[in-house]
């Protein structure tokens, strides 16, 4: 299953010049437990997908929100001239069809 499939919301954006937020809201109550579930959303992915070391991202797991949060420091600082995306706001875009594996009897 997909990222998508399970998220009503997937979005990045700034968190100030020097850090970068993604945040995944489950489309319901079993979608979330089943992302959550899946450990999938990992401090090594974000390093891997975007640079940095896994010790400087956070990955946050809201359960009354049913929402995963995750904060890391961007790349290069805002506005930089090697920064391509100078609101944040298209970085989740790899994420999307990232593949989540849930148990069939976990799957909504």
């Amino acid at each position: 299953m997909r990222l998508l499939d399970l998220c009503s919301l997937i979005r990045s954006k700034n968190a100030g010049p020097f850090v970068l937020t993604f945040d995944f809201m489950g489309r319901d109550t079993a979608s979330y437990e089943a992302l959550r579930n899946s450990g999938v959303l990992t401090p090594e992915l974000f390093a891997e997908l975007y640079g940095g070391d896994p010790a400087d991202v956070l990955v946050v797991h809201h359960d009354r929100a049913e929402a995963v949060k995750v904060s890391m420091p961007r790349p290069v600082r805002q506005g930089d001239l090697r920064d391509s995306d100078c609101y944040g706001g298209q970085l989740y875009a790899p994420l999307v069809d990232l593949e989540v594996p849930v148990p069939a009897s976990e799957q909504t």
